[in-house]
Formats: C-alpha cells, structure tokens, sequence
C-alpha cells in the first residue's frame, strides 16, 4: 500500500510537536489501512508500537500533566491504547452501537436541523461482558483518544473533595476531543449507604450532572455500571442510548470460541458444542479458557485439547477453576465427561471433543447404564 503523503506530513508535524496523543491516533488509523489492504503483519506491528506506554511531552518540552487528586496525587484520568480484540454484540446491542456511532459522525447536519440528542452511551451488565472493550471500540471507530476514569478512584473519604474530583475530570476532558469513558459509574450510588453523607452525596450527584450538562454537543461521554438500578434517576435520563450487556447468546459464544480458540480459522465443529456447553459464561471467561488451551497447546508443542476445554467449561460452571488441565484426559476422565456431556450434546460432537471413535463413545454410555 503506497503511503498517502498527507499520513505523513501530519505524522510528522505531530512528532515534531511533541503530540503524543495525537501520534497515536494516526499510527492507529494507518494501521486500520494497512490491514484493510491485506498487510496485517505491518499493520500488527504498527498497532504493538501503538500500545506501548510513552510519555505525552508538549512542544515545550514538559510532560502534559493529567489530572490528579490534590492529596494522594493519583491520576484522575487514564488515557489507553484502542483496544486490538474485537467486540461481539448480539443484535440489539450491535444496532444501538451502530446507531450511535452514525449520530455522532453527523452531529453537525443533526444540530442543524435540532435533531441532535446528547452523545451518551449507557452500558450496563455484570463485570467481563465487554462494556470497557466496546468503550475502547466506539473511541477507535471515531478516530479520538480514550481517556478512562474510574469513579471508584474518583471517592475520597472526603465527599466534598469528590465533588472536587469530578469537576476537576469535566474541566480536563472538553478541549481534547476525546471520548470520556466513566467507569463503575454506581461507585456514587453505593455511597447512599452512609446516611450521614446523604446530603453532600446529593451534591456529589449535582456535579456529575452539572459536569455532563457543561460538555460541548460534540462531546461523547459513555458510562458503565454493573448495577443500574443503583444509579441516579437524573443521571439515567442523561444518557439517552443504552446498552444492556449479559452474559452472550450461543451464536456470540460460537463466535467467541471461533475467535480465541481458532484464531478466526473454521473450528465450527468444536466452536458449535463448545458455545452450548459454556451457556452463562461471559466473554472474558472464554478468552480466558480458550487462550489458556492454546498457550498449553503451544508450549507442550501438541494440538489443542478440546476435551480438556469442555471439562474446563464444566468445572468452571459448577464453581471450580477455570483453568483446562495441563496434561491429557486419563480414559476415566473421558468416561465421565463422556457420560456428564450425553444431554447436552451430540454423540458425534463429544467424539470429536474427546479426540475419540463415535462408537467409544457408545461405549461410554453403556458403561454408565
């Protein structure tokens, strides 16, 4: 891929300026072209470069300072990398995402017209089921650096000085074009539990509002809460688009297995029982299950084994590790997971997860009768 002269008059002009920031959103958008015109190994080098920790210098020469916590000198606001894995979202989930994306790529024509809504994204579910990856997405997607607070760091024990805080976070984010990620947003919520604190508690609540009321249309703001029946009435209503995450459907987990275990390469005969087994795990423990198999797999210098997989997801579903076992399933082993799998899955699935003949295991049911 020929590269585009203007890439590199603004690469340029950003390094010369010391712009660490904005050094990296350009690096990651010419890692996007390099992919889209089939150079992925340039494109995952680039992208490595990209996540590496640099320091952000200002053309002056002194470190752009973020902002943080008067006492404790803890950093207030984090900026990340855009995230490399991809997000899998079930139908509904994708189509607010995508609507969301579009509004804020035409917030212009929309406010010309006074259709524009507020440009914040609720995300809402229990932890590892992608909220701060897909966060990390929509800020690649527009191309703007993602700053993360965690409002949880955000609490002192001094209400007076989280409302402080809070302000101190707004003030920063509007002049960088950024897409302001506020983590565990119910962090506030979870303080009406001290009674004492209720009224300055309510003013901690003003300034989130007050905060999210002062940001400039084109601002993008997304929350994420694992307990949304915890937050704010007020604060509710300032999110117009919402995204309910859960653990995923079987067609999403099948995707996930695809992804993690299969790199994306067929695997539809083992990724179909695999995302029927795994019903009520989250994204992250597939990734975990999965890359740990592989890592097993790679190390031992062996295929993967996908019995030791089914019984991860089986020991993880009753409360046990979800770590697959390091060394090959004992015949017993077979036997059991065999038998413990019969309703749940095909004769020939187990087969081809246990590595066996579909008559062994016939064999294994007829030894549990």
């Amino acid at each position: 891929m020929p590269l585009d002269p203007k890439h590199l008059i603004e690469l340029t002009d950003a390094a010369l300026s010391a712009d660490y920031t904005r050094v990296r959103r350009i690096a990651g958008n010419l890692a996007r072209e390099l992919a889209k015109a089939g150079n992925e190994g340039a494109a995952k080098e680039l992208r490595a470069l990209v996540r590496k920790r640099g320091v952000p210098l200002r053309a002056s020469g002194y470190v752009e300072t973020l902002p943080v916590d008067s006492k404790s000198r803890l950093p207030l606001v984090e900026e990340q990398a855009w995230p490399d894995n991809p997000i899998f979202l079930n139908e509904a989930g994708n189509r607010v995402f995508r609507d969301f994306l579009t509004d804020v790529q035409h917030v212009d024509e929309l406010s010309a017209k006074g259709l524009a809504s507020r440009l914040n994204l609720l995300l809402s579910g229990p932890p590892g089921t992608g909220k701060s990856l897909l966060a990390g997405h929509i800020a690649a997607n527009l191309g703007r650096p993602f700053y993360v607070v965690r409002l949880d760091s955000v609490i002192t024990s001094l209400l007076g000085d989280t409302g402080k805080n809070i302000r101190t976070v707004f003030d920063f984010v509007p002049s960088r074009n950024a897409v302001l990620f506020l983590d565990e947003m119910d962090a506030i919520a979870k303080l009406r539990d001290d009674r004492n604190e209720l009224g300055e508690l309510k003013r901690v609540v003003n300034t989130v509002i007050q905060g999210l009321d002062s940001l400039d249309p084109h601002a993008v703001v997304i929350a994420a809460t694992n307990h949304a029946h915890l937050l704010d009435p007020a604060i509710w209503r300032r999110f117009p688009y919402k995204i309910e995450f859960g653990p995923p459907e079987v067609e999403v987990r099948a995707d996930l297995w695809k992804h993690f275990l299969f790199e994306d390469k067929d695997g539809e005969q083992i990724a179909d029982p695999l995302s029927v087994l795994s019903e009520g795990l989250s994204g992250a423990d597939i990734e975990t299950i999965a890359l740990t198999a592989r890592r097993h797999a790679l190390l031992d210098k062996r295929d993967i084994d996908f019995g030791a997989v089914a019984l991860a997801i089986l020991n993880f579903r009753a409360g046990g590790s979800s770590m697959p076992q390091r060394t090959a399933l004992e015949p017993e082993q077979k036997k059991q997971l065999a038998q413990g799998l019969k309703e749940k899955v095909s004769a020939a699935n187990i087969a081809r997860l246990l590595g066996v003949t579909r008559q062994a295991v016939y064999q294994y049911f007829k030894q549990e009768e």
